[in-house]
């Protein structure tokens, strides 16, 4: 195709899928295409060359044989200047050609750059972004892990403090009890002595 350099310029890569920055096969298609161009131009710029270095050697002295007869005549001066003003103008196409060629190059290879750059940057910025996700992910597990942690040594620290009460609560209750019982026990003897005192007192007044 015929490149010129509004069509580096105006260029435009398709995003990729799954990651940032351009497809990669297709700027490399696209500046294999540049190569292409450039070669072209820089082999017609050469072929130019070779033209205009065998037409200044060789044609010159074909045409000033040809109006030998005509020299004292007014069209040999016409072609002696037309020569030079044509080969200024051929070399100065060629070195137009050339800068523009130059220029594409130059052009192709900044785009290029500035391509492998920002894919550059944008995976460090994926990755630093993936770094710090992963290191945030790690911290509010460490931290959900500390609070859990904290969260059962507490109700650990309440049970254990409740199964204390709970042996101090039965131990006094036994002692409570105990003394009860025994209590209870020696107020039933008691009743028993006093109710036979009683009873033998009265069967002694019944005797006598």
């Amino acid at each position: 195709m015929a490149l010129t350099p509004d069509d580096v310029v105006n260029k435009r890569f398709s995003q990729t899928k799954f990651r940032e920055g351009y497809d990669q096969d297709e700027v490399d298609d696209f500046l294999d295409e540049v190569v292409v161009e450039l070669r072209r131009l820089t082999q017609e710029n050469e072929e130019l060359k070779a033209q205009l270095a065998s037409g200044g050697s060789s044609s010159a002295p074909a045409e000033a044989a040809a109006v030998a007869p005509e020299v004292v005549e007014a069209p040999a001066p016409v072609v002696e200047v037309a020569a030079p003003v044509a080969a200024a103008a051929t070399a100065s196409a060629v070195e137009d050609e050339s800068v523009s060629t130059t220029n594409l190059l130059q052009l192709a290879r900044r785009l290029h750059d500035e391509h492998v750059k920002e894919g550059a940057d944008k995976r460090d910025a994926l990755i630093a972004e993936g770094h710090a996700t992963a290191a945030r992910i790690v911290a509010e597990a460490e931290t959900k892990q500390r609070n859990e942690l904290a969260r059962l040594n507490q109700e650990k620290a309440g049970i254990e403090h409740r199964i204390d009460e709970l042996r101090t609560f039965e131990k006094d209750y036994r002692a409570g009890l105990k003394t009860y019982i025994e209590d209870q026990l020696q107020e039933l003897t008691s009743s028993s002595v006093d109710g036979e005192k009683s009873a033998s007192s009265s069967f002694s007044g019944f005797g006598g």
